[in-house]
């Protein structure tokens, strides 16, 4: 890889860096799905580890838990401020609710004694007609008339006859006391059972609304203990990254002087070599694989690095076939560095200019430098060695050793 400070001007310098500062110190706005928040950590882990394929361990390790959890944090956050209003609510409707229970109670309450009282008024009235069913029994009906039988004249017999019609019209008054008294203790006793149904409910509403306050809290402390959690492990992997920054600038520095003699072999190969003319057309596909990272200069935000990532990355398992891209002879075979097991092959010259392919990070080379290739024949096998994070193939297009970008040269679908 060849990396390269930024030389721009002195504002654009310092608007990348505020820029970068933020990517650190700021948390990125929410503007995806929470459901989504593990594939944007996923994608922002290896964004992260292709930036920093140079970098040692430890800071490829902290830079994918600052991306994770940087990423992870607004669906975090948006779900303790959700969980907050999720428990004001809860709360709201469990305090309802008892204020609801408690009015049923009292409304059982001042039914019941309704009720109460007309048993009462039951009990009352059945004891007088129980008396007028005794004194009936007893004789009662023999003894008025015998009070009308002895009269001792016209004027006493009506008297008689008052006293006893009033006894009469008393006795039918007690009984119809006792058939009302009787429909209103039905009455009420209805009304209280409809009362004790609705205070039974109203308790069992408030007893639930009570627990789904208590579950919502329950819940809103979890996604606080993880926001918490999320924003110590950021900040430790911060730290760890920090704690890196010699060592991954010096590995920079490394990557660059390696790349500077690739670079300078691959020139003086072209002027010496008397390769022929380029046959034309487009690469073939060197690898069945999908592209993981694309050719060109990145900033690299943890450690204020500008590089030029000279290929394209192509995915694929290890020990997947790699293809020379076209015919050519094999001018390096062997160990590069960050670049692993690295192979070059030169494919003779376009408008004077050599021309050249190379594969890197490779767990095999099976071709040998002075050996020519055919076009689709395998050279190598993907892999991971040298300055990787996988298993992949970095294929790069070289011009006197210059790079230039994959892209233009291979089929335009990648196939």
């Amino acid at each position: 890889m060849l990396f390269v400070r930024s030389k721009r001007r002195h504002s654009r310098k310092w608007a990348l860096l505020l820029f970068c500062a933020c990517l650190l110190i700021a948390p990125h706005p929410a503007h995806a799905d929470p459901d989504d928040a593990a594939e944007r950590a996923g994608k922002a882990v290896q964004r992260a580890e292709a930036v920093l394929e140079h970098a040692t361990d430890v800071a490829r390790a902290a830079a994918g838990r600052l991306e994770a959890t940087t990423a992870a944090m607004p669906a975090a956050q948006k779900k303790v401020a959700t969980s907050r209003g999720v428990v004001a609510a809860a709360q709201t409707a469990a305090n309802t609710a008892s204020r609801k229970a408690r009015t049923a109670q009292d409304a059982y309450a001042t039914v019941a004694g309704r009720f109460d009282q007309a048993r009462d008024r039951v009990d009352g009235a059945r004891e007088r007609v129980d008396e007028i069913a005794t004194a009936s029994y007893m004789g009662g009906d023999i003894a008025r008339i015998n009070m009308l039988v002895e009269a001792r004249g016209p004027a006493d017999m009506m008297q008689r006859l008052g006293l006893v019609d009033q006894i009469m019209r008393r006795q039918q008054e007690d009984v119809q006391e006792l058939v009302d008294a009787r429909r209103e203790a039905r009455t009420e006793q209805d009304r209280a059972g409809l009362a004790k149904r609705a205070a039974e409910e109203a308790e069992a509403d408030a007893r639930a609304r009570l627990g789904a306050a208590r579950s919502a809290q329950a819940a809103a402390e979890r996604a606080r203990v993880a926001l918490d959690k999320l924003t110590q492990t950021r900040a430790a992997a911060l730290r760890v990254a920090n704690a890196q920054r010699s060592a991954v600038l010096a590995r920079y520095e490394a990557a660059k002087a390696e790349e500077a003699r690739i670079e300078a072999a691959l020139r003086g190969y072209s002027l010496k070599a008397g390769d022929g003319q380029y046959g034309g057309g487009r690469l073939l596909m060197p690898v069945s694989g999908w592209k993981s990272s694309d050719y060109g200069s990145r900033f690299d935000p943890y450690y204020r690095v500008w590089q030029l990532h000279a290929g394209m990355d192509i995915a694929a398992g290890g020990g997947t076939p790699i293809r020379a891209a076209a015919f050519g002879r094999v001018i390096r075979a062997g160990w590069a560095g960050g670049y692993g097991r690295y192979t070059c092959v030169s494919h003779g010259r376009i408008n004077g200019v050599g021309f050249q392919t190379c594969y890197g990070h490779q767990s095999a080379i099976l071709v040998q430098v002075g050996q020519f290739v055919r076009r689709g024949e395998v050279i190598g096998r993907v892999g991971t060695t040298g300055a990787s994070t996988g298993n992949h193939l970095h294929f790069e297009t070289r011009f006197d050793g210059s790079p230039r970008d994959p892209a233009n040269y291979l089929p335009p679908c990648l196939c």
